[in-house]
């Protein structure tokens, strides 16, 4: 009841985006059940079915991954002060979270269910004069069962990804150098710098001591440069006074050297499936179709450090203010931004490449296909402007701090364009080498 009602009293922008979530879930499990149909209308062709529910992989698990961004940037379930005395701590707020994606998107599986029986012929007429009969198994009675397990895979996929990712987590003092040491008179104690043995005898030490408090707790890195020590919600990660993010936000990636690997790995694998010979359809393709998956990893894997590199550029060569502003928000969200668009680049040069194999021998798939690639693209085309919102938030104090030094809106939003055009002039390029490279040896 308590996620029923923070459903219904959000604010529009917040309904917006769990409606897309909805209509996300409403369209990846209209694929499952075309999928279901076609493996009832042609019992004879078992691997072509299989092929077909396998490629509701990548609908999938867009959906999931937009359904997260859409539960990180939700006001409801984040944190805020005297929740937790009334019972809503992290861990509760990460359920209501979760029961949340799992209502939008069970919304969106029963919507599909109707559009699919409808089309049927189950619930009225025949529609578009049986056009569509080939995967909807029409005059085959349909498997219940089979059909609510399939349609059931979104909603408990999504909130069981929201659960996991908004999990309540512990600081860890490690990171940032405050391993737990022994203090005066034995008392342990978490800090940041070790004293030396005469240092308790100084004059002032114990006042200073004091006021600084016993016990320092050291903030825990943040999780994508979206959630606090508690990681229950996004924006709320440890900021000091002038809202300054934390030191570790602008630490630079790991990621880099294996999205590169992992990229010349698929591309390599791509390069020996053309050489090898195959047919002429997607199926008689398995090797190549890895190869395109692992270069669709491999960019996504790279982009949280290629959006880390492009801030560490725009601030070489003696910049300026606006440079070095562009620059420090384009490192310290790196994470947060890199790896959605990361996904764009990867659906898109994929998209391309598969282009090349498509043979057109079965066009009784081609709108299946379609919205198979207009639901992926729209996914992660609406998960990036989601990141986006997320970035807003997390800034707000940063922007503010700025106002009140007296900084113009106009050199904020001439940031935010700078910060625009850097991501277009590296991604862009090499979204389109990856892309040609891709389909060069699946067009052999």
């Amino acid at each position: 009841m308590l996620a029923l009602r923070l459903t219904r009293s959000a604010h529009p922008a917040v309904q917006l985006r769990r409606l897309l979530v909805a209509a996300a879930s409403a369209g990846t499990g209209f694929l499952l059940l075309c999928a279901l149909g076609h493996a009832l209308g042609h019992p004879d062709t078992p691997a072509l079915s299989t092929l077909r529910l396998a490629w509701c992989a990548a609908p999938l698990a867009a959906t999931v991954y937009f359904a997260i961004a859409v539960a990180r940037t939700d006001p409801g379930t984040r944190p805020r002060p005297g929740l937790s005395a009334v019972g809503l701590g992290p861990a509760r707020l990460m359920a209501i979270s979760a029961t949340t994606t799992a209502l939008s998107c069970s919304l969106g599986s029963m919507l599909a269910l109707l559009v699919f029986l409808h089309l049927r012929g189950d619930l009225t007429g025949m529609p578009f004069d049986g056009a569509a009969t080939d995967f909807l198994a029409a005059g085959r009675p349909l498997p219940l069962p089979a059909a609510l397990t399939l349609l059931a895979l979104v909603p408990l996929s999504a909130s069981a990804a929201v659960a996991v990712t908004l999990r309540p987590r512990e600081p860890v003092a490690g990171a940032a150098g405050g391993a737990r040491s022994y203090g005066r008179f034995g008392a342990y104690r978490r800090t940041a710098v070790r004293e030396s043995f005469g240092a308790y005898g100084r004059f002032g030490k114990q006042s200073g001591a004091a006021a600084r408090g016993r016990r320092t707790v050291v903030p825990a890195p943040d999780r994508e440069g979206a959630a606090d020590s508690s990681g229950t919600g996004p924006g709320t990660g440890p900021e000091d006074a002038a809202g300054a993010p934390p030191a570790t936000a602008h630490t630079p990636p790991s990621g880099l050297p294996w999205g590169i690997a992992v990229l010349a790995v698929g591309l390599a694998v791509e390069a020996f499936a053309s050489r090898t010979g195959a047919g002429d359809s997607a199926g008689d393709r398995p090797a190549a179709l890895l190869g395109l998956t692992l270069s669709a990893v491999g960019l996504a894997l790279a982009g949280p450090g290629l959006t880390h590199l492009c801030g560490r550029l725009l601030q070489t060569v003696r910049p300026g203010a606006l440079r070095l502003l562009a620059g420090r928000v384009l490192m310290a969200e790196a994470a947060r931004i890199g790896r959605p668009l990361g996904v764009v680049c990867a659906v898109v040069s994929a998209a391309y490449a598969m282009a090349s194999l498509q043979d057109g021998q079965d066009p009784s798939s081609g709108p299946l296909v379609t919205l198979g690639v207009l639901l992926v693209a729209g996914c992660t085309v609406a998960t990036l402007l989601t990141a986006a919102v997320e970035a807003r938030q997390a800034r707000a104090g940063t922007t503010a701090a700025l106002r009140r030094l007296g900084a113009p809106t106009a050199t904020l939003r001439r940031a935010a364009a700078l910060r625009a055009g850097a991501l277009l002039a590296l991604f862009g390029p090499l979204t389109l080498v990856v892309a040609e490279l891709s389909a060069w040896p699946l067009a052999r």
